[in-house]
């Protein structure tokens, strides 16, 4: 089911489900978007993440997706798969569960945004907010009234792809969100508070 549409971009958001792994795998190609990577790790204890990187991490992605889990959204521009947003329940990410700077701020039954991947063509040209609003979509259909975000603030203006994969707090900011905490002065937590009608 389609989540969100841009027609100026002739762009589509759709959830990850198994009819769309071939596009996934397209997207993330042979080094699994960065590393080995395969968005398993905010999933995993990093320890268990690098002896998985690579194809153990690809598997244990597409078990979840075979799971019928809630993992992420493909983006499309004339079909053809160019970016990707994880988001889930907070829960089933491991290292933010266990993480100093993201420790839950309350007890609020959170989704969180923790990724972001486009291909490298697409780059800097606002297809990581459309992935926000697809993101906000999603999450409204899911009956989620908290997400959350964890971007990093940008050292330069040429930031490496590879650092900015969790987002940039700007983009966040034009989708709605807003800090709501700030244990580092970095790495920001942002929300996203969805009113109910």
């Amino acid at each position: 089911m389609m989540i969100y549409a841009n027609r100026e971009l002739n762009l589509e958001i759709y959830p990850l489900d198994i009819t769309r792994w071939d596009d996934f795998e397209t997207l993330f190609g042979e080094k699994g978007a960065c590393g080995g990577c395969w968005c398993m790790s905010w999933r995993l204890k990093k320890s268990d993440f690098e002896r998985q990187k690579g194809n153990e991490n690809k598997l244990a992605m597409r078990t979840l997706v075979e799971q019928k889990e809630k993992v992420g959204l493909l983006a499309y521009i004339d079909n053809k798969p160019i970016g990707w947003c994880a988001v889930a329940p907070r829960d089933v990410y491991l290292r933010l569960e266990n993480s100093r700077v993201w420790k839950r701020i309350d007890n609020e039954p959170v989704w969180a945004i923790t990724c972001f991947f486009l291909a490298k063509s697409y780059r800097r040209k606002g297809i990581s907010l459309e992935l926000l609003k697809g993101a906000i979509n999603y999450c409204k259909t899911n009956g989620v009234r908290v997400i959350e975000g964890y971007p990093v603030v940008p050292y330069g203006d040429n930031i490496p792809a590879a650092f900015a994969w969790t987002g940039i707090p700007s983009v966040f900011e034009k989708a709605g969100f807003v800090v709501a905490e700030r244990r580092s002065k970095a790495k920001p937590m942002m929300r996203y508070t969805i009113m109910t009608e």
